[in-house]
């Protein structure tokens, strides 16, 4: 599957169209709120029937990754449309650290097939231990060593609050190596090995403390790529991640909708009073907003028809903005049953400022942005958004 490019014009191809028909009502299937529930106070916080589905029935889990390497062959637009619906449907499982970041890396990287092949069919699970620095990498923050042994590699050091972490099967980390910084896989399961489970707003997206202790690795990027390929797993995942909250921001959206046209008040709907239409207007422009400068980056790392990391910053901006407005928006229109516990506003707000955080927030994406423009020469600056439509 290939998206078609006209001039600057982006349009989802038939076969994408179908794609997002197949991912829609697999979630409509298997993906219902009383699941979400239930899954986010379960241990593992997600289905693992229903995640090797994912990989092995729709292939959705490495739709960019090439048919030489167990992937379904297509683009990161394909994986970008999965995404859309499954982040629409609040779908439980290591989607952040699995599909969003270690596949990337192990794509990118020369050796890892063994890693990746069972995280592409869905029967093992990864997180990705690689601090950021507003989503970007910083060899300088790497505080993991790696030390060489007759076998292999000894890992020994702490990276806090990494998603997914706690029912991960392997770990893609960056450690420290004496010629500079190399990127690793551990089995999480191996001695040496301690995941110390954390607290967090959202609960479909827990995070855990990895601490290690002479655990074994394996070296899946040298000093001489790591850093390249730890970049194009931070650049993907933030584009993914982007386009996971239009998803679920465009879910809010039509609950928004639907409700302020049945709800009455003084006998009539109240979306036909202004503070109300206007303020979804607003949240409509919003999230069309963001679904542009989501899928401009999606396209920028596709085809390199712009700077992936003005593009991807520009939409983290965008898309971590229009999230959380429009989550605060859909709890105000709702009203008093949207303050409660038992309507799904508070799950998709909780995920809003839970991603907002994630590899940076809009305020840092929007310094990036100003730096990577007004740091280069006028003629040579990037050029921002072109037009992208559905």
């Amino acid at each position: 599957m290939a998206e078609e490019l006209a001039g600057t014009e982006f349009r989802f191809t038939d076969e994408q169209g179908q794609l997002r028909a197949a991912v829609r009502a697999f979630c409509t299937e298997h993906v219902d709120e009383g699941s979400v529930r239930e899954l986010m106070v379960s241990d593992p916080p997600f289905d693992a029937k229903v995640w090797a589905r994912l990989g092995s029935e729709l292939g959705v889990l490495g739709l960019a990754v090439p048919e030489s390497r167990g992937g379904a062959g297509g683009s990161l637009v394909d994986q970008a449309v999965a995404v859309e619906e499954l982040g629409a449907a609040l779908a439980c499982g290591p989607f952040f650290g699995t599909v969003y970041l270690a596949i990337p890396a192990l794509v990118a990287a020369s050796s890892g097939d063994d890693v990746l092949a069972p995280l592409v069919d869905g029967t093992r699970t990864a997180a990705f231990a690689v601090g950021d620095v507003a989503g970007a990498f910083d060899a300088a923050a790497v505080t993991v060593v790696a030390a060489p042994q007759d076998q292999g590699w000894a890992l020994t050091g702490t990276v806090e609050r990494v998603v997914d972490a706690g029912a991960a099967d392997s770990i893609v980390i960056a450690a420290k190596v004496p010629e500079g910084v190399g990127l690793f896989a551990v089995d999480a399961d191996s001695v040496g090995v301690q995941r110390v489970p954390l607290d967090t707003l959202d609960l479909t997206r827990p995070q855990a403390n990895v601490v290690l202790q002479d655990a074994p690795g394996l070296l899946i990027a040298g000093p001489d790529e790591a850093e390249r390929v730890i970049t194009q797993a931070l650049q993907v995942g933030s584009a993914l991640l982007a386009v996971e909250q239009v998803g679920a921001a465009q879910h809010l959206l039509d609950l928004s909708v639907a409700y302020a046209k049945s709800r009455l008040q003084f006998g009539r709907p109240i979306g036909s009073f202004q503070a109300v239409k206007h303020r979804l207007a607003d949240d409509l422009v919003a999230l069309e907003h963001a679904r542009s400068t989501a899928y401009h980056a999606i396209w920028a790392l596709t085809d390199g028809s712009d700077d992936p990391a003005l593009a991807v910053s520009i939409a983290q901006a965008t898309c971590s903005a229009a999230f959380t407005r429009i989550a605060t928006d859909t709890i105000q229109v709702h009203g008093g049953i949207g303050f409660t516990w038992e309507h799904q506003a508070h799950l998709y707000y909780k995920r809003a400022y839970t991603d907002a955080a994630l590899l940076g927030t809009a305020e840092q994406h929007r310094a990036r942005v100003a730096e990577l423009v007004f740091s280069a020469p006028v003629k040579d600056a990037p050029r921002v958004a072109t037009g992208i439509r559905k």
